[in-house]
């Protein structure tokens, strides 16, 4: 009788995750699919309403939930919770865009997409690395990142430039924590229907432009997302350090 190989497990049972920009859109996608998962899952964000609606529809939901209110950009609070948190997953969601042409680019434009979607990533996973490191764990960290972080894209210099920066950033960061076996990689999603997104899909020429550039032909949803998420998250991915995985419906296969 030979012996057959087994799936790896899934299953995020005993975890503990953090997912920033929790209260709504992908990473409120995110905390439910680590949840239902089997994790214990922080769900972090600035506004407080929403945040507060989201853990309390995972409570009642039987899902294992607490809310932060954190403010990302504050780096000195992002440093007390990560170190305070025993966590074993982080998933950074947090982000926002500021869509002009290049030229139409404020420094203010620039500086508020920076600090958020590179600035606070950048040290939002050297102090998770840095806690999981001192306590002996094997950990995940994942980013939302986007498909725009391997192609560009109209009045989107800003953002790109935010996304190929945090491509870079987590394959350097992989090769140094790989032999504490901490794990960073990124998610990279197309157009996904989301508060982020209703601006373009507001113009029709903007709709038309992603659904002609997206093979499999809709929009995407958060629900594509969560999947992958557990998948990084999870001993199943054991071996996946330092890479992307684009759901994007083919829109960088040409």
């Amino acid at each position: 009788m030979i012996d057959l190989p087994r799936t790896p497990s899934f299953s995020l049972s005993g975890k503990r995750a953090l997912v920033t920009g929790a209260s709504s859109g992908i990473g409120q996608g995110c905390a439910v699919a680590l949840a239902e998962a089997g994790a214990h899952v922080i769900c972090a964000a600035r506004g407080g309403d929403k945040l507060t609606e989201t853990v309390t529809a995972m409570q009642t939901a039987g899902y294992s939930a607490e809310a932060l209110q954190l403010d990302q950009s504050d780096l000195t609070a992002v440093a007390a919770a990560v170190a305070d948190l025993d966590l074993d997953i982080v998933v950074n969601s947090a982000g926002l865009a500021r869509h002009t042409p290049a030229i139409e680019t404020t420094p203010e434009d620039y500086d508020a997409a920076m600090g958020l979607n590179l600035r606070s990533a950048y040290f939002l996973s050297a102090y998770a690395a840095k806690a999981m490191i001192a306590a002996g764990k094997k950990g995940s960290i994942i980013h939302i990142s986007s498909q725009m972080g391997h192609v560009g894209g109209v009045d989107r210099a800003v953002y790109c430039a935010s996304k190929h920066g945090l491509e870079g950033m987590v394959k350097s960061m992989a090769i140094e924590w790989g032999p504490s076996q901490i794990r960073i990689n990124t998610v990279c999603p197309t157009f996904i229907r989301t508060p982020l997104t209703a601006q373009t899909f507001e113009r029709p020429d903007r709709k038309a432009w992603v659904e002609e550039k997206i093979k499999l032909g809709r929009i995407g949803e958060v629900e594509d997302i969560m999947g992958a998420v557990v998948y990084l998250a999870s001993d199943a991915s054991a071996l996946v350090t330092g890479t992307s995985m684009l759901i994007d419906g083919g829109w960088t296969a040409d």
